[in-house]
C-alpha cells in the first residue's frame, strides 16, 4: 500500500499496489480488494495527522475515515462507483469539510477513468448526528441527489414496498446495491449489500465496538432478517461505521477517545452476525450489556440510559 498526503484537502489517499498488498482471488465473480495496514486514528500528535484518510479498496470502492482529531467518533464513509452514478453513504461528524474530501475522491476517480462527470447519490446508514453532519455541504451541489432522512422518503427512493420487511435496491450502472431496512439502533437504520464485492455495510448496527440498541425487539428482528438475507449470498466482509474495540478481547476504548493505536481491524465476518443473533436470543428479557469478544450489545432504555461522552483533550 502506498499513501500520499494531499495538503490542500488535508487528507491522506491510500492505494493498493500489486505485490505490496495482495488482492484476494475472485470468488464466483466477486471483485476483491484490500484494506490498509492500519487506520490513522487521530494522533498521537494531531498537527501531524490528516483530517481524513481515503483508502481505495478497489478502483470503484473508496473507504473514507474521519480523523479522531476532527471528531472522536472517527466515522467511516463509503463511496461506490458504477457506470452511471456514484453512491456515498454518510457525510461525517462534527465540523469536518466532508464535501472537499468526497469531491476530491470523485475527481481522482474521474481522472483515472477518463470521465468528465458522474452524478452522486448521498444516502445514510441512519439519521444520527455523527453521520449526517456534512449534509448541508452537498444539498446545493449540482448533480447530487440526497436521499430523504425519513422512512417514507427512503422507501420511495429505494423502492422499499413495506418497511421494514421488504428490500429495496439502487442500480449504479452494472452495479446493484441491495438496501435492507434494519431499525433498532435507529428507526431509519439501513444495511447495504454490494453484489459486486460481497460486502455488507451495517452502519452502527454491527461493527467492532459498542452496539447501542434503542428498540430491542426491532433490533432483534432486523438482525434475524440480515441472517436470513445473507444465508444464500456471499459475504466477503461486514463493515460498520466505527471502530471502538481494542485488540485486547472484550476491551473497548472509552467514549471520546481520539487516538486508538491498538484498535481492531474494521472488517467483521458473517460469523460475527451469527454470533450477535444468537446473543440477542439468549438475552431474552435482559437489557444488561452483553460483552462479546469483538463487540458489545448495549441496550438503551429508561433503566439503561445512553452514556454521556467523556470530555477529553486533544493529544
Amino acid at each position: 500500500m502506498i499513501c500520499t498526503r494531499a495538503r490542500s484537502l488535508v487528507v491522506t489517499f491510500c492505494v493498493s499496489i500489486p505485490g505490496i498488498a495482495q488482492v484476494p482471488p475472485a470468488i464466483a465473480g466477486i471483485r476483491g480488494g484490500t484494506f490498509p495496514d492500519r487506520w490513522i486514528t487521530g494522533g498521537p500528535k494531531c498537527v501531524e495527522v490528516p483530517d481524513w484518510q481515503v483508502h481505495e479498496y478497489n478502483e470503484d470502492l473508496f473507504m473514507i475515515r474521519e480523523s479522531g482529531c476532527t471528531d472522536p467518533e472517527k466515522p467511516f464513509l463509503y463511496l461506490f462507483f458504477g457506470k452511471d452514478r456514484a453512491l456515498l453513504q454518510d457525510t461525517g461528524s462534527g465540523p469536518a469539510e466532508t464535501a472537499r474530501v468526497v469531491t476530491g475522491s470523485i475527481s481522482q476517480w474521474l481522472r483515472d477513468h477518463k470521465r468528465a462527470s458522474i452524478p452522486l447519490v448521498v444516502t445514510h446508514s441512519h439519521s444520527h448526528g455523527d453521520h449526517i453532519a456534512g449534509d448541508s455541504q452537498f444539498k446545493s451541489m449540482p448533480g447530487v441527489s440526497m436521499v430523504p432522512l425519513t422512512v417514507t422518503g427512503t422507501q420511495q427512493f429505494f423502492g422499499i414496498r413495506n418497511w421494514p420487511t421488504d428490500i429495496g435496491q439502487i442500480d449504479l450502472g452494472d452495479r446493484i446495491i441491495d438496501v435492507i431496512p434494519i431499525p433498532g439502533h435507529d428507526i431509519l437504520s439501513l444495511a447495504l449489500y454490494d453484489r459486486q464485492t460481497g460486502i455488507l455495510i451495517t452502519g452502527d448496527s454491527l461493527y467492532p465496538g459498542r452496539i447501542y440498541v434503542r428498540d430491542f425487539e426491532a433490533f432483534k428482528a432486523s438482525t434475524q432478517r440480515l441472517v436470513d438475507f445473507t444465508r444464500d449470498r456471499i459475504v466477503t466482509h461486514i463493515l460498520g461505521c466505527h471502530i471502538e474495540q481494542s485488540t485486547t478481547p472484550y476491551v473497548d476504548y472509552p467514549i471520546g477517545t481520539r487516538y486508538a493505536p491498538y484498535e481492531l481491524p474494521a472488517a467483521l465476518s458473517r460469523a460475527h452476525l451469527l454470533e450477535m443473533n444468537e446473543a440477542l436470543k439468549e438475552m431474552k428479557e435482559s437489557r444488561d450489556r452483553k460483552l462479546l469478544r469483538d463487540f458489545t450489545i448495549w441496550p438503551i432504555d429508561a433503566q439503561h440510559p445512553f452514556p454521556h461522552p467523556i470530555p477529553t483533550a486533544k493529544p
